[in-house]
């Protein structure tokens, strides 16, 4: 009986979906079980116990098990790759192996030969697996092996040369160095670095050079983890710096100065731009690449997570005809994120709309977007100068960061358009003071600024092992312990790596500047003075206030706004 069989008498699939997905293999080529995943007509949990049904091979929990040293020695690192499977246990000449996938049962034959042992198979669920593999193999451990192996007889070649050859020369080491980064032992290992990176959601890779070690790095939920790639990749440490310039369409030969640059690359699908940024330091280069998912569906406003209250007053503000409205927060805090949103939900086709953005992240149809280039004078202040004359109605600058861009765009704001633009601020009321200090006329802010949204990115709850804490936890501010309701926390499980968190919301402060406001930018009142007079007003709603909604909606837990919340 086939997988798809079992499934349907199981009653977890239905006769109807199973011909879904029998169509949808044949257009791909996928396996069955695969395919029904993919659908969501099942989970990978249900599927592992009907392919346990289907080979009548027990289910083990990788979670649960600790090898021996000496029998994950069992199988070289290349093996244990390139079948995808690892040794968990040896006893009297038998070795049982943990595999996802025993369609391939004729490449156990070859486990067979190379251990000498009698083999025994047990299936294990495929992400668990592939953890399993990073956690005791390493990240690309496979191709590390190969290259070590590589490397050590170039090395030896390379000796033999120098014994009868003058030293080399700068020109001579650049062209070695290109050399080894074209081989396809590195192409593969700067690969399997950018996909791993991409398989556990990262958002920036970090890659750093200590004296006696090359350190790498994966930004997942905002937070910095090592995903446990072999130290011998500090031998490397020059083949893979070359390799990302190369990729990247860097100098190969510059090391002393910063170098930026962006990589395109494919996978499954989907298309995905790394901005690149290298910087030599005290031990060699190092490098920190940011992903973004040019695949990625846009995100509407209500998908942010604002709550109803700001969600309302945000609408109704980017509606108005003419003024600025400003995105405050720290670098990664979604800023443009919600900036896209926004103009996605506002243009239409009786709505111009044209950006000026360093550098565009993602294509917006509907709008004309251009690309900051600073080696030929097209700032934020001369773009968004060139752009009015091309009569639009919304206008969306990446960031004010002068005197000029600042007051260009209030001037375009006076004239009719809709502004939107963003701000390094750790609060909503705080814009208006920065664009006083940058030497802005209060008359001009007072008279231009609509609204300011600051935001901040927190952890969600992972929703698989998410429960409700009987009371709120010890030793909360009293501000905030008054107004908790329900608590939660997550413990930690497979779906989410043990952290307990996967995926992260917004937190937004809603800042509406009505004519009191105004009156007390004129006077140049200090920040918290505004803040605590439009707290008052109804027309500021506080980061806090926006997380106390999320904890007690089990979104996230109280100890990431507090987080989030510090400043």
């Amino acid at each position: 009986m086939g997988i798809g069989s079992i499934l349907v008498e199981r009653g977890i699939i239905s006769r109807e979906q199973l011909q879904e997905a029998l169509s949808a293999q044949t257009e791909s080529g996928e396996r069955l079980d695969r395919v029904l995943v993919r659908l969501g007509h099942c989970s990978q949990r249900q599927v592992l116990h009907a392919i346990g049904e289907q080979f009548a091979m027990p289910i083990v929990d990788l979670t649960e098990v600790k090898p021996d040293s000496e029998v994950l020695k069992s199988l070289p690192a290349q093996m244990v790759y390139k079948q995808n499977c690892v040794p968990i246990a040896r006893d009297d000449g038998t070795l049982r192996i943990a595999t996802s996938d025993p369609f391939e049962l004729s490449a156990f034959d070859e486990l067979r030969l190379l251990t000498g042992c009698a083999i025994e198979l047990v299936l294990a669920d495929e992400h668990d697996l592939h953890s399993f593999i990073r956690a005791h193999y390493g990240v690309a451990g496979d191709t590390l092996d190969a290259l070590s192996t590589d490397f050590d007889l170039d090395a030896q070649q390379q000796r033999n040369a120098s014994s009868s050859t003058s030293k080399h020369t700068e020109d001579q080491i650049a062209e070695d160095e290109l050399e080894a980064a074209q081989q396809a032992s590195v192409i593969k290992l700067v690969n399997d670095l950018l996909i791993e990176a991409i398989a556990e959601r990262a958002t920036d890779i970090h890659i750093e050079p200590y004296e006696r070690s090359l350190e790498v790095r994966y930004r997942v939920d905002g937070v910095l983890y090592k995903p446990g790639v072999p130290a011998s990749i500090n031998r490397f440490r020059n083949a893979i710096v070359s390799r990302i310039k190369i990729m990247a369409s860097m100098n190969i030969a510059e090391k002393r100065k910063p170098q930026d640059g962006r990589i395109t690359l494919r996978h499954k699908g989907n298309e995905y731009d790394l901005r690149v940024s290298i910087i030599p330091m005290i031990f060699g280069e190092g490098v920190v690449m940011r992903i973004l998912d040019k695949s990625a569906v846009l995100f509407g406003l209500p998908d942010l997570g604002m709550s109803s209250g700001v969600l309302v007053g945000w609408e109704a503000l980017i509606e108005q005809p003419h003024g600025i409205l400003l995105v405050t927060g720290p670098t990664g805090s979604g800023k443009s994120t919600t900036l896209y949103a926004s103009l996605n939900q506002i243009v239409s086709e009786e709505i111009k709309a044209v950006t000026v953005e360093d550098p565009v992240e993602y294509n917006l149809h509907g709008v004309n977007q251009i690309p900051v280039n600073h080696k030929i004078g097209l700032t934020f202040a001369a773009g968004l100068r060139s752009i009015l004359r091309h009569d639009p109605d919304v206008v969306m600058v990446g960031e004010i960061r002068d005197l000029e861009t600042a007051e260009t765009a209030i001037q375009a704001s006076l004239t009719g358009h809709l502004v939107f633009s963003t701000l390094h601020t750790n609060d909503a009321p705080s814009a208006t003071t920065r664009l006083l200090d940058m030497g802005v006329e209060s008359y001009l802010v007072a008279s231009s600024i609509e609204g300011v949204l600051a935001q901040r990115l927190v952890r969600r709850l992972c929703p698989e092992c998410c429960t409700e804490l009987p009371e709120p936890p010890a030793g909360l501010p009293r501000d905030v312990a008054g107004r908790i309701g329900a608590s939660y926390v997550a413990e930690g499980c497979r779906e989410c790596r043990q952290t307990g968190f996967r995926g992260r919301i917004g937190l937004f402060e809603l800042f509406s500047i009505d004519d009191h406001t105004r009156d007390m930018i004129m006077a140049r009142e200090n920040a918290s003075r505004v803040a605590q007079d439009a707290a008052k007003r109804g027309t500021l709603i506080r980061l806090i206030e926006d997380g106390i909604i999320k904890v007690g909606e089990g979104t996230t837990c109280i100890s990431e706004v507090l987080r989030a919340c510090k400043s």
